[in-house]
């Protein structure tokens, strides 16, 4: 037994004075066989994965006026449609038509539409489930195969929310809804062109039931006849006149509302997030900084946060988006990349007040002062030593920001401003739909209500589960936890 404990510490100072890529290298195996499958679970969606990629890159790309690689990258996206996608519409399509009465033309293998659809969604939620189980597995590989120490303490961490109930339902929500983001256009029944941006360019073949026949009629007509103004409604889970099924009903333009909200969550988490990464950095940066310089820097950032802070953030918001209505930014992603400025703005302080706190306890710690006393760059003691310590912190108040975020955009386009149409956003929505919440059309307001409602939760949830995980002496944890952190003292 001590030969074998030994020979484990043995092992364990040789691996500790190699990187990560010799120690992947002295056994590749199990990082070969990982990576075969992440190949494997990718290639079905590349044509999808490029596509997205292309349209970021050419957006950004368009800031430049004139730039000639903005050509170069929408060549390349359109010729990344010609990639075959395992998980889209093309494979698996659910738009068809009746033939004859139960009869169904167009659709995958003849499903009825609402069978198709649902199958298309069954296997990209089971496609997500793999992926993201597999992504598990390479954690799995690194902690078995190549970290240098047998234990760390994200292992608990990880142990005590899989044991949290409610950071587990936060998880499950907020990936529905990622999910749901990502595969926006497999995931409604219809093309978002079709659907909002050139509905008259487009046709649809049904079945008349009074002359039983098939007919076509141009997709913006069908949308006209298919309504929900409150006096008639296409309502969810059903089919309109044309043979074309609504998950969602119809919004009071008669374009499809799953589309329109598929699309209005990859807008949303795209915002909110984007936003929180760009705040969460400069918040991270100015915490490092202050925490370990302390004196005038803090005082200086002190002072210009609370300065931000003192201006209501959804009145600045709204004057903002407002006076900068006319301008440049506003037409770059149909104002998504003024909203994340905003945001950014906004937000940084608030993050940086709640780290804050960390950052200067860990910078009394003795383990700062001996890299000090080392000669130690303050650059690498604040990456090495002081940052780990902070980065629970800020994807716990992250996770919940991300919430607020959602509802002031939801706000915002209720109010007309922000995001333009006819890009889809959740509040224009329920903007929309407000004053028919009473009438056959309820669907319209109530249904991204309580999507939004049901996303903030989810969010907030998660970002509790990871701050009970990170500390158990936290409100939130159980007390068996608490005592098992605290040794049962």
């Amino acid at each position: 037994m001590a030969t074998e404990n030994l020979t484990t510490t043995e092992q364990t100072l040789e691996r500790s004075d190699q990187s990560l890529r010799q120690r992947v290298v002295a056994t590749p195996r199990p990082a070969l066989v990982w990576l075969t499958g992440l190949t494997l679970l990718v290639l079905p969606e590349l044509g999808a994965l490029v596509h997205v990629a292309g349209q970021a890159l050419a957006g950004v790309l368009g800031l430049v006026p004139g730039d000639p690689l903005v050509a170069a990258v929408n060549g390349a996206t359109s010729a990344a449609e010609q990639i075959p996608t395992l998980l889209s519409r093309e494979t698996i399509p659910n738009e068809g038509h009746r033939t004859a009465p139960g009869e169904w033309t167009g659709t995958f293998l003849g499903l009825e539409p609402m069978l198709a659809w649902s199958l298309r969604i069954g296997l990209i939620y089971l496609y997500a489930a793999a992926f993201l189980w597999w992504l598990w597995r390479g954690y799995d590989t690194y902690r078995e195969q190549y970290r240098i120490a047998d234990w760390s303490p994200a292992d608990d961490q990880i142990d005590r929310f899989a044991r949290h109930d409610w950071g587990r339902f936060g998880l499950i929500v907020v990936t529905i809804f990622v999910v749901m983001a990502v595969f926006a256009p497999a995931f409604g029944p219809t093309t978002i062109e079709q659907n909002n941006r050139q509905p008259y360019s487009y046709e649809v073949d049904y079945y008349n039931e009074e002359t039983q026949t098939v007919e076509s009629i141009v997709v913006g007509v069908a949308n006209v006849q298919s309504t929900s103004d409150g006096s008639s409604a296409v309502g969810p889970w059903s089919y309109d006149a044309f043979d074309r099924f609504h998950p969602m009903g119809t919004l009071q333009s008669g374009k499809d509302m799953m589309t329109f909200l598929a699309h209005g969550a990859r807008v949303s988490l795209f915002i909110g997030g984007v936003s929180i990464a760009m705040s969460g950095f400069v918040a991270v940066v100015l915490a490092l900084v202050t925490a370990y310089y302390k004196g005038l820097a803090d005082l200086i950032t002190v002072v210009t946060s609370d300065s931000i802070q003192v201006i209501p953030q959804f009145l600045l918001l709204i004057m903002a988006a407002a006076v900068f209505s006319n301008h440049w930014l506003s037409s770059v992603f149909n104002g998504g990349l003024l909203l994340v400025a905003l945001f950014a703005f906004t937000n940084w302080t608030f993050i940086w007040r709640t780290i804050r706190g960390p950052a200067l306890q860990v910078a009394e710690e003795e383990w700062i002062d001996a890299a000090r006393s080392y000669g130690q760059l303050p650059r690498k003691t604040m990456n090495k030593h002081m940052l780990p310590y902070i980065v629970g912190y800020l994807l716990v108040y992250g996770s919940m920001r991300i919430g607020g975020i959602i509802v002031a955009i939801a706000g915002l386009s209720y109010l007309g401003l922000g995001i333009t149409p006819p890009t889809p956003e959740w509040g224009r929505a329920i903007a929309n739909g407000q004053t028919l919440v009473t009438t056959a059309s309820w669907h319209i307001a109530l249904i991204p209500g309580l999507m939004i409602t049901l996303l903030v939760t989810g969010l907030n949830a998660f970002g509790d589960g990871i701050r009970d995980a990170i500390d158990p002496q936290s409100e939130g944890a159980s007390s068996d936890e608490a005592e098992a952190a605290g040794g049962g003292a």
